[in-house]
């Protein structure tokens, strides 16, 4: 899902490159005196673009974002794998501290007893 997210993100700028936007404004004056104004965007994609050149960078940045998407799900793995090891030391330490915690009340126990 990730890697279909950047390489859409990076073909959109790929095509967002490749286009020229060109705005119009027309104001005509009605028979009744008013003033309309009219915008118009025209984009265009120029002709003569190399097919080769963006099937080209169209693959490098697939590469790219494979490459990433690969980082980023090693980095996952490595946050997960630490966690478990963090959980893992986690009980250790609660079970020492109960441990501990368990001998000192039967000591305070005898303690009381005398």
């Amino acid at each position: 899902m990730k890697k279909q997210i950047l390489s859409a993100f990076a073909i959109s700028i790929l095509v967002i490159s490749c286009t020229k936007s060109t705005t119009k404004t027309e104001q005509v004056e009605n028979p009744d005196g008013s003033v309309t104004t009219t915008t118009t965007t025209v984009t265009e994609t120029p002709t003569g673009v190399d097919s080769t050149k963006i099937n080209e960078t169209k693959k490098e940045i697939h590469e790219k974002v494979e490459e990433t998407g690969n980082k980023i799900d090693n980095a996952a793995q490595d946050i997960k794998s630490g966690a478990q090891e963090v959980g893992k030391d986690v009980k250790d330490a609660a079970a020492k501290g109960a441990e501990k915690v368990e001998t000192g009340a039967k000591k305070l126990k005898e303690d009381l007893k005398k």
